[in-house]
Formats: structure tokens, sequence, C-alpha cells
């Protein structure tokens, strides 16, 4: 055998960033929630009432939430479970089950939220109510989660995600931001005076219950070879290079929104604290295609995080069964609708949504540290994980950061009662 055919033989060209390409997609649906439209209420409030003082918050939130939802994402590849499958396989039913009944409940309190977002949306574009947009959104989520496969809904995801994102480049070029202030204010931590609730607000509402569940459920929904260490080891890091990318967009994205209240409405002593207020106000200021595309991306950021929270919702309901989640099988269908039909019943029988939606957060809040913490103990177990487990580094730093979530949250929780 000549040189050339050895070379033949032994040559395996690398794609490099092409094959990077194949990996990209579960951490964007996580970055949904990260955007959705809790996250645009608090950002607005953020910018107009401090203007660009409170970017730290979003750069300091952003690397918090990568550190966790990556560890959650080892879980899915080197398990090839999902945290609820995990959940129900490595704990005792008389734990696993509270656990997962709190998620499930946890879900309902996140499509309650994600839904009003789409309604609100609906009804700054076309005036209409809020219950009637509530079941448009809820009724058009369920048919993109009953007919579409997961590879197909993280398509229809990427692409909202990239026309919000393209949205507020738009929006940031109609107005003067002042660019040097923003630096300062992503890089330099401050804390004007009365912007503590605000502060707990963006970092509270960054981690996710249903995010963490979600992103170790489909992160191991594409069924890689389990068995093969190298393949294992290639899989964790183009994850993480998929959860930095996709952490960076969601900073992009939310730093955004504080920019555009700095720029829009600080400099005017303006105070936006509702989403209804913000599009109103912006087109006097700005005009009239910056409401609409403000609308328009607040109706993408809705369905968007109402999908991907149905897709949370049948995963959890699916691990009590020790099931993964498949659009097709009828634990994941019923779990979709176990999220969505209470959170739209609760609109419909609370005399104000609003309400409900914060008593939702109270809820999201008591359950967080549940599962932030069974995470941890699961990925710091040997039995679980083997020799990919947590290095003690690594869990110090987890329970740290699940312990200030959880401060953070109960403090919120406080602060709304």
């Amino acid at each position: 055998m000549n040189i050339l055919d050895k070379l033949k033989i032994n040559h395996r060209p690398s794609a490099g960033a092409l094959d990077l390409l194949k990996y990209i997609g579960p951490g964007l649906l996580v970055t949904v929630g990260f955007i959705d439209p809790g996250n645009w209420a608090t950002n607005l409030a953020a910018g107009s009432e401090f203007g660009y003082a409170l970017l730290w918050v979003v750069t300091f939130s952003s690397i918090m939430l990568i550190i966790i939802q990556h560890n959650v994402a080892h879980l899915g590849i080197v398990t090839g479970l999902c945290l609820s499958e995990a959940t129900n396989k490595y704990m005792p039913r008389t734990l696993s089950r509270p656990i997962l009944i709190s998620a499930m409940l946890a879900s309902v309190s996140t499509s309650l939220a994600e839904i009003l977002g789409g309604a609100i949306a609906l009804r700054m574009l076309f005036g209409m109510p809020i219950k009637v947009g509530a079941v448009i959104v809820t009724i058009a989520c369920l048919g993109m989660l009953m007919t579409n496969t997961y590879s197909k809904i993280e398509r229809w995801i990427i692409m909202f995600v990239s026309i919000i994102g393209l949205s507020f480049l738009y929006e940031l070029a109609l107005v003067d931001v002042q660019w040097g202030a923003a630096i300062e204010g992503w890089i330099k931590p401050t804390f004007p005076e009365n912007s503590m609730l605000i502060i707990m607000s963006v970092l509270g509402a960054v981690v996710m219950p249903h995010n963490l569940f979600l992103h170790s459920e489909v992160i191991q929904s594409r069924e890689w070879n389990l068995e093969d260490e190298p393949v294992i080891k290639k899989q964790l890091k183009y994850e993480f290079y998929d959860t930095l990318l996709s952490m960076v967009i969601g900073w992009a994205i939310n730093s955004a929104m504080i920019i555009l209240a700095a720029s829009a409405f600080f400099k005017h002593n303006v105070m936006v604290d509702e989403l209804d207020q913000a599009q109103q106000l912006l087109v006097p200021l700005v005009g009239s295609n910056a409401g609409a595309i403000f609308a328009g991306a607040l109706l993408l950021a809705g369905i968007s995080s109402t999908i991907t929270s149905g897709i949370a919702g049948a995963s959890i309901f699916a691990g009590f069964y020790g099931e993964a989640y498949n659009h097709k099988d009828l634990h994941s269908k019923l779990g979709v609708l176990l999220s969505f039909v209470p959170a739209l019943l609760i609109i419909f029988i609370v005399g104000d949504p609003f309400k409900g939606l914060i008593y939702s957060q109270m809820l999201l809040s008591v359950q967080l540290p549940i599962t932030v913490f069974t995470q941890v103990y699961l990925t710091s177990s040997k039995k679980v994980m083997g020799k990919f487990v947590n290095t003690r580094s690594t869990t110090i730093l987890l329970i740290a950061l699940g312990t200030l979530v959880t401060v953070l949250n109960v403090a919120l929780l406080i602060s709304l009662i």
C-alpha cells in the first residue's frame, strides 16, 4: 500500500464550524424561557426607571444560567434520561412523586404567564379581549405540539427567536443609544436607590423550573450513542457551545429590551411597568411601525414560550411513567393538556387574570429550589453520572447558585405578599 492510500484511510476531515451547526437548537429552546413576556415586563421597568444602570444584572444572570443549564444538559447526555425520568428512576417514590407533582404545577404556572403574554400581544395588535386571545394562543400552541415532531418545533423556535432578535435591532436603530453608558452598565455592578426589587425580579426570573426539565429532555432526544465514551465527550463539548451561544443570544435580546427602554423612556422620565403601556408610548416617541413590531415580537415570544412550557409539561408527566417526550405518545399529549388547560381555566375563572399571574409567580418561587437541588443531587451522584459526575468544586458552585436563586425568589415572594 502506497503512502497516498494510507493517507486516504487515515484522513478524517473535520467539518469544524459546520459540524457545530448540527448541535445548535436545544439551547435556543431554553433561551425562549429567558425572553418570555415576564422578562419583557421586568426589563422594560428596569430600563425606564434606571436607564442603563442595571444591564449588569442581565450579564450576571446569563452567566448563572449558562452554568445551571449546562449542568442539567449533562444529565440528559450522559444518562439518556431527562430530569423527570432520572428523578423517577433514581429517587425513592416518596420523594420523586411530590417533586414531579410540584414540577407539573410549576409548568401550569409558567403556561399561565406565557399564554397571558401572547394574549396581551393580540390585544395590542387587534384590540382583542384577553380571554379571547388566550384561547387563540392556547389552541395554536396545542395544534403545533400535537402535530409536529420535536425537530420541526425546534426549527420554528429558531425562526421565532431570530425574528424577535431582528425586531429589537430595528427598534434600537430608531432610538439614540448611549453606547458608552450601555457598555459601562454591562460590566459595572451598581445598586441605584429603590432598585433591589427590580434586580431580584430580573435575577429570580432567569432560572425557571420548566427550563431545567426542558433542556435535559431536548438534549437527550437526539438519542446519541451512550456506550461510546469519546462520543459522549464530543456531545458534552458541543452542548456547551450550543448553551453558550444560546445564552449569549438571550443576553443580547434582554439587553436590547433594557437599552430600548432606557433610550426611549428613561431620558424622557417616563416610567413603564406594563407591556401595553410600553407599546402605546413607543408610537409617539419613535413611530407607529415600532409599536407594531414591538407587539409582533411579543406575540412570537408568547407563542414560543407557551410551546416550550408545553413540552416541559409533557416531559414531566411522561417522566412519571419512565418515558421520554414523544408528540405521538398518550402520556406526552396528556402532559401538554395538563399544562395548558388549567392555565386557561385560571385566566377565565380568576376575575383579574393578572392576580392569577402574581400567584403563579409565587408558586414558581416555592417550587424552583426543589427542582434546582434535585438536579444538583442527581448530577453529583456517581451512581447516576458515573465518571461524568460533578467535581466537588462544581457541586459547591451549583449549591451556591441554587441558594442564591432560592434567596432571591423567597425575597421576591415576600415582596409580593
